[in-house]
Formats: C-alpha cells, structure tokens, sequence
C-alpha cells in the first residue's frame, strides 16, 4: 500500500521515506517543485538495498493522489495551513497524519500553539470531520531517522478523534520496528507536539552527554 509523504524532501519527510521503503511500504513523497521530489526520491532509492520498496517523486498533489489511504504531511509549521488547503481536495476518503510541530520561528526550544491547540487540531479543523487526522511521530530525531544504522530509540505517541484512523496508523508505524501508542483523541498533541521542543533543547544542552535522545514509555520493572 503506497503511502504519500507531503513534504518529502525535507529532513524529517526524506528519513521517513527511507526508513517505509527500508520496510517495505512504498512512498510517495511530494513538492511544490515535482523536479526536486523526483530527484530526491532517486538520491533515496539509491541508498537503499534492491529488495526496498520504491520511492518515487511527485508534486504534492500528485504525491497525495498515488497514496491508498495514508498521507503524511512534513512540512515546516509556517507551510501547515497553506499545504493542507492545497491537498485538501484530494483527501477525500484518507486519513492525513499530520507530525507537524508548531516551534516558535526564532527558537526552536519553544512551541506556539495555534488558537485551536495543536497542529493536529488546527489541521482537523480546516479539513473537516470527513477526513480524519492523526497526529504521530511528532518526537523522532530527523537525523535519527535518515541514519539508517541506528535503531529509532524511541516509542510514538498516536492521537486523533478517529478510533478506527489511529489504529490504521499505529500498525503503519509498528512496520517501523518501533512501539506505537494510543494517546487518545486530537487533543491529546497539546501535550504531545509540547514534548519536542523540550527534547530539543535537552538533545542540545551541553550539559547532556548524548544528542538525539527521544522518549519510551518504560514499563515497571515487577
């Protein structure tokens, strides 16, 4: 089943490209410039073995139109409203899982939250009830995620009013090797989309003797 990365071309989107394709899920990443997404998506394919799934290049449209059921959209926050009114037309019977973190645009060790509470929220709001959103993988290190020799050290955290959609998701994420968890309806990523600017400035701290750290839900030991 293809799934479409919106906003593939950037850190976060290209390392989930591979890491899906590593898996076996065929990826769809999009653009604005479908030039540049076909290029990246040939640059990626590349890095990985024969036996990956395909990666290929499309404008965002285009990418959204290739995916079965699942688009993610991994844009910068100051794109997040903008893109999805863009895609919002081909979303009709998908699920968009949105791992867009509001981080203030000069410091990135703070969040400003929409008026609706989370990126997550404000994206279930300017799409509608019909098409469910999902907010997940919002505390995953980018480059974590494009070095292909590391293991993703951490749990997801999978939130959205849709029962049914988050479950659809936490299986694609489990494709991952990683633990996925139900954290509850769309309100759930204020709290959630809050976690990452506090790994960042932890990850950067020079009081720390490791980067890229993320977090586990860790069950008691008895």
């Amino acid at each position: 089943m293809t799934i479409a990365i919106v906003g593939g071309t950037g850190p976060q989107g290209r390392g989930l490209a591979l890491r899906f394709a590593r898996a076996g899920v065929p990826v769809a990443i999009g653009s604005r410039d479908p030039a540049r997404a076909e290029e990246v998506a040939a640059e990626l394919a590349g890095q990985l073995a024969g036996d990956a799934a395909p990666i290929s290049g499309h404008d965002n449209d285009g990418a959204v139109a290739a995916a079965e059921r699942l688009v993610i959209l991994s844009v910068p926050y100051a794109g997040h409203d903008a893109t999805l009114g863009q895609i919002k037309d081909g979303l009709a019977g998908k699920i968009l899982i949105d791992i867009v973190v509001p981080l203030a645009p000069n410091d990135p060790k703070i969040v400003e939250m929409p008026p609706e509470g989370s990126a997550t929220e404000a994206a279930q709001a300017l799409l509608g009830d019909a098409i469910p959103v999902v907010g997940a993988l919002h505390n995953v290190s980018a480059t974590t995620l494009n070095t292909l020799d590391w293991d993703i050290n951490c749990d997801v955290l999978v939130c959205g009013n849709s029962l049914d959609a988050r479950k659809e998701v936490m299986a694609l994420i489990r494709t991952l090797g990683v633990e996925a968890y139900n954290a509850g309806g769309a309100s759930a990523a204020r709290c959630i989309e809050a976690i990452t600017p506090i790994l960042i400035r932890i990850n950067i701290s020079k009081q720390v003797p490791f980067t890229h750290a993320g977090i586990k839900i860790w069950p008691p030991a008895h």
